[in-house]
């Protein structure tokens, strides 16, 4: 290759120009790391697992039209590449390579002559994606207070603790949850009263109405986390059984939860995990193996767990973490060597940031939620015995000082957002 030709976005009207003739669309959408195209026909390409490579017509004719779409706005992920197939490409020999990199891009393109061979009319960037509402309300549920409890207590838009429900489903603690299907919940996992480790799960409707247990899938394990990826799904991941583990299980958009994949990174427990960014990232933080540890795991738009990556801030376990201001999320509270109350920021690109001393009783074992749309709330855990306290934290990420919580004092318990109507 003598050269490169990226994201060649001329941001125009953004507007696809129509062919004299029509256009015809492929039906079916390719996903197929190679496809040879046709000229006048518009064509979804969809590169959540690989990239793609288009190679155009070889005999192209002046005035035919190839419209090429991001199926699934992954192009930034995985790149769309065209290869012209021996015609120049906006005036530049085959030689060069054609890289579109920019998630939701729509190109169109028109063959011109021999000279300046292919031609973009647009490829313009779609960046006003269709934005989910963020969630209002929390759940705090199960955990233990010496014994396992199945009680729940709900959070308001305003981040008031209401007073206990009792729940339905099996008692457990030191389990995971998270939101799934953008405004519903759900608690997976954790050891009975009997000591034995579970895998089923309770889904919370968008009312906040806990379900029965449902049997779950993967290893009955405790001490994981829950991660929202993708904007509607959810990953569990880590834990430990009678040893320490790495492997994810992934919740769909209705609450299925699916079969063991081996994960990636440090296997260990006690970790926290929150999702970031608009594009519907998350990460994994902090745990135990066999001391405690302060790296990450990056978690992708589709639920791909990446290596680990040293992290920033004190090594930690037994923490809790949640969104705030809509794409950020916040790591706090928590145990090494003493109990802790400091913070750590992560960024919307998921840099996370260095500690910040907290405000509020050090603890571990609490739990956190988003709630009201961009704000969270820390509540829970235990110092030299259960607490039922709680701080707010603010949409820049400002731990409140305590507020004496409502409902039963307990730690190692889950919580998660729901329901999008405050």
């Amino acid at each position: 290759m003598s050269g490169k030709i990226i994201d060649n976005v001329t941001r125009s009207s953004g507007t696809i120009a129509p062919t004299t003739g029509g256009l015809s669309w492929e039906s079916a959408v390719i996903t197929a790391s190679t496809v040879t195209v046709e000229g006048n026909r518009g064509y979804y390409i969809n590169t959540t697992s690989n990239a793609c490579t288009v190679t155009l017509p070889s005999a192209a004719s002046i005035g035919d039209q190839i419209i090429l779409v991001d199926y699934a706005r992954t192009f930034a992920t995985n790149n769309l590449i065209i290869d012209s197939n021996g015609n120049n490409f906006q005036g530049s020999s085959d030689t060069f390579t054609v890289d579109y990199t920019t998630n939701a891009q729509s190109i169109s393109i028109v063959f011109s002559d021999s000279t300046k061979g292919w031609i973009p009319v647009s490829d313009d960037a779609v960046t006003d994606a269709p934005v989910q509402p963020p969630t209002q309300k929390g759940i705090f549920g199960f955990g233990t207070t010496g014994d396992f409890q199945n009680m729940t207590n709900l959070v308001n838009s305003s981040g008031v603790i209401a007073a206990d429900v009792t729940g339905v489903g099996t008692a457990r603690g030191f389990l995971a949850a998270g939101s799934y299907g953008g405004d519903k919940a759900i608690f997976g996992f954790g050891p009975n009263s009997a000591a034995v480790d579970q895998n089923l799960t309770n889904k919370v409707s968008n009312l906040g109405v806990v379900a029965a247990d449902t049997a779950g899938v993967g290893t009955g394990r405790f001490n994981l986390a829950g991660v929202e990826f993708g904007g509607d799904q959810l990953i569990f991941g880590y834990g430990q059984t009678g040893s320490l583990i790495s492997l994810t299980n992934k919740v769909s958009n209705v609450g299925t939860v699916a079969a063991d994949v081996t994960g990636v990174g440090t296997a260990r427990y006690a970790l926290a995990g929150s999702g970031y960014g608009s594009s519907g990232q998350g990460l994994f933080a902090y745990g135990f193996t066999s001391g405690d540890v302060s790296l990450k795991n990056l978690v992708s738009n589709t639920g791909v767990v990446a290596a680990d990556v040293a992290g920033v801030g004190t090594a930690r376990s037994f923490l809790a973490a949640a969104t705030y201001g809509g794409d950020k999320a916040v790591f706090a509270y928590g145990i090494t060597g003493g109990l802790q109350n400091v913070k750590n920021l992560v960024s919307n690109i998921g840099v996370v940031a260095a500690d910040v001393s907290g405000v509020g009783t050090a603890r571990s074992q609490p739990a956190a939620t988003n709630y009201g749309g961009d704000k969270a709330i820390f509540a829970y855990g235990v110092v030299s015995g259960q607490v039922s306290m709680s701080n707010l934290v603010n949409s820049s990420g400002v731990i409140a000082s305590d507020v004496t919580g409502v409902g039963t004092a307990r730690r190692s318990l889950g919580a998660a957002g729901f329901s999008f109507s405050a």
